[in-house]
């Protein structure tokens, strides 16, 4: 396994990990800065941030949120000084374009994108070219509009491609909802079948990272033989000691069973893969609380436009801090195999049946 660097435009890492973005602070400056330093790639997710700012008013929150994108950056780079670090954006959020800026003026290396297709993103960064841009699909024929799109536009194309699989994977997913775990879906096609498609766009260089349902050495090597360059973990890494999360969130994914764990519909219109027994006490404290959301975090919500469902972004903030009873946490389908708390290096040493001593790496620039 040791000649699997990962290269993604100008940066190569020595394993072929990339953590996945998870918001709101669960993936922040602290795990993605360990992530790096142990030879992967670490995410700060960009989504919500500006809640715990403390500037924040209530009525600053874009300006809060970009100020913490750049702040959890740094304590990341803190972390791993030569590592590589990048951010995942969300399409839907309202300031989707001010988290990007922030994500390249905070040194973002790699921007990583889901959640809606980014269109747009070549535009938002075509002041810093080194940025690596990687979008997040989970079909073929996002790709293809993505690509077609980035080469009309702007003469260009991803320099990494995440296929989520939407039967795993945690957080929003990218199918609809009647169409999840209905036994169509194949996951390591869809990488093969975009993989040939970038081939064919002149892309032969471009790694297809496989992302849901990737856990342990087994998943990893299955992944690998199937075709993918490499996979996105997230899950996985919550119950580290070096997770952002409270101590009550890594432990309500201890506690959780595989029965536990199902999908919900998020205000922005998508489903996601959450822990959904506490998902009417969600709904049941903005009820009660008669909570109107002050940030306008998402350019569509339900919640804000008609009162259906919950606010997302107090939901998450709320499991982060703590309040997992009524705090939405998201997680993939194999969430219900945590089962202790470990460290980002002993996850990469049982990735990769390699000593600890060899995790402490610095990642030189590409």
């Amino acid at each position: 396994m040791r000649g699997y660097a990962l290269k993604i435009g100008r940066y190569e890492v020595p394993y072929p990990v990339i953590q996945g973005g998870m918001g709101v602070r669960i993936s922040a400056g602290r795990l993605a800065g360990s992530v790096a330093r142990c030879g992967g790639v670490g995410i700060v997710a960009s989504a919500g941030l500006g809640l715990d700012n403390p500037k924040f008013t209530g009525g600053n929150f874009f300006e809060t949120d970009a100020l913490e994108l750049k702040n959890e950056l740094k304590k990341a780079y803190e972390i791993a000084p030569d590592g590589i670090i990048g951010t995942n954006c969300m399409a839907v959020v309202t300031d989707y374009a001010d988290n990007v800026r922030a994500s390249c003026e905070g040194g973002a290396k790699i921007i990583i994108s889901g959640a809606g297709l980014p269109l747009s993103l070549p535009k938002l960064t075509e002041d810093f070219p080194e940025v690596a841009l990687v979008p997040i699909v989970s079909s073929v024929k996002a790709i293809q509009l993505i690509v077609r799109k980035w080469l009309k536009n702007y003469q260009r194309l991803p320099d990494a491609v995440v296929v989520e699989d939407p039967d795993t994977a945690g957080g929003h997913l990218g199918d609809k909802l009647e169409n999840i775990c209905s036994g169509a879906y194949d996951q390591y096609a869809t990488v093969r079948g975009v993989k040939a498609f970038l081939q064919e766009a002149g892309g032969d260089h471009i790694p297809v990272i496989a992302a849901g349902g990737v856990w342990d050495r087994n998943d990893l090597l299955y992944a690998l033989e199937q075709g993918a360059d490499g996979v996105q973990m997230a899950s996985r890494f919550v119950c580290t000691e070096e997770c952002d999360a409270a101590d009550s969130y890594k432990q309500a994914y201890l506690e959780c069973t595989q029965a536990d764990i199902g999908l919900m519909m998020s205000p922005v219109g998508l489903p996601g893969r959450a822990i959904v027994k506490n998902i009417p006490n969600i709904h049941q404290h903005d009820r009660d609380a008669e909570f109107i959301c002050p940030v306008k975090c998402l350019k569509k919500c339900s919640y804000r436009e008609c009162g259906e469902r919950f606010c997302i972004v107090h939901a998450l903030n709320r499991a982060q801090h703590g309040n997992v009873d009524t705090g939405l946490i998201f997680c993939g389908s194999n969430a219900w195999k945590a089962d202790r708390i470990s460290t980002v290096s002993e996850i990469f040493t049982e990735l990769f049946e390699i000593g600890s001593v060899d995790l402490d790496v610095r990642v030189e620039n590409g």
